[in-house]
């Protein structure tokens, strides 16, 4: 899991420490220094803070945050995209609290701590409300001037980191348990098998041993047969004379099959002329008709 540093300085922390206001000094400067070196800036370094401070698409962030927790597998891994998207997320809501390097810093780290709590201490959400308290009672803001380089969040900072964690970690809880503690099935959809197949005998290899195998199997299934060419030839001498018998009906079938283009042109070309011919005839002997007939009446016009 990525910020698995922060997580080491954390096998240290005590969910169950009281912040007593009985305990002497030294064990208050303990405790302060515990709290100093849980929360330091080990999860994101300070530059790369800035760097991702500099981008306003998240998509950008998102790339560089991959980059920088080295996440390889976010597009085949649920496990990887989801804690890429809970580290993201957060820090876009840090940027939108302008909030400075060092207060980004504090603020990832206290998300990535919160998880590993979870995934490798088996917290509880109870103890990790409690054990947010008890850290938030020390960065968040405080009337006490001892140590006051601690207290880097002011109450209304405080507030809205606690109601973030409320809608993003906790509310969803169960989520994040579900997903570190229980096993998921790896589902086969394809498997890879290697067969080795008896080469022929043709190829350049050595023929099987004789010896290896019963000589009816050999003779059957290995041997070649010495009248397999020529049956070969015969059938490809049947294809071809079933081909060739299959033109000659084809061309009895087909009454133009010996006529070429040219011979098609020149007899629709003739047929064409005679029918026109004909018609050309019939109509001039009709005119020839109608004007005898005019004529005739013609003459009678001019006897009367």
């Amino acid at each position: 899991m990525a910020g698995s540093s922060s997580g080491m300085t954390l096998g240290s922390v005590n969910p169950a420490v009281t912040l007593a206001g009985t305990t002497d000094d030294s064990e208050k400067n303990a405790e302060f220094q515990e709290i100093e070196q849980i929360l330091s800036p080990d999860f994101l370094p300070a530059d790369q803070i800035t760097n991702l401070l500099r981008e306003h698409n998240v998509d950008i962030i998102q790339e560089k945050m991959r980059v920088f927790l080295n996440f390889q597998n976010i597009h085949i891994c649920l496990k990887d995209a989801i804690l890429l998207d809970y580290y993201v997320s957060g820090f876009f809501w840090a940027k939108g609290m302008d909030f400075t390097i060092d207060q980004c810093s504090k603020f990832m780290t206290l998300l990535d701590m919160l998880l590993h709590n979870l995934q490798t201490l088996h917290m509880s959400l109870e103890d990790s409300i409690k054990w947010l308290g008890e850290v938030m009672a020390e960065i968040g803001p405080n009337h006490s001037q001892k140590n006051e380089e601690l207290h880097i969040f002011d109450v209304r900072e405080s507030k809205a980191i606690i109601d973030y964690l409320k809608i993003s970690l906790f509310q969803h809880y169960r989520l994040y348990e579900f997903m570190f503690y229980s096993t998921r099935e790896e589902i086969v959809i394809g498997t890879e098998q290697t067969i080795e197949l008896v080469k022929p005998a043709d190829l350049p290899f050595p023929a099987p041993l004789e010896e290896g195998i019963s000589v009816d199997i050999y003779s059957t299934f290995i041997e070649p047969s010495p009248s397999l060419e020529s049956e070969l030839k015969e059938l490809d001498q049947e294809q071809g004379s079933q081909e060739s018998l299959l033109e000659t009906e084809r061309a009895k079938m087909d009454p133009l099959a010996g006529f070429t283009i040219d011979d098609v042109k020149s007899a629709l070309a003739r047929v064409t002329d005679e029918v026109l011919l004909n018609i050309q005839n019939e109509i001039s002997e009709k005119l020839q008709v109608q004007e005898e007939a005019f004529n005739a009446r013609i003459e009678k016009l001019k006897k009367t």
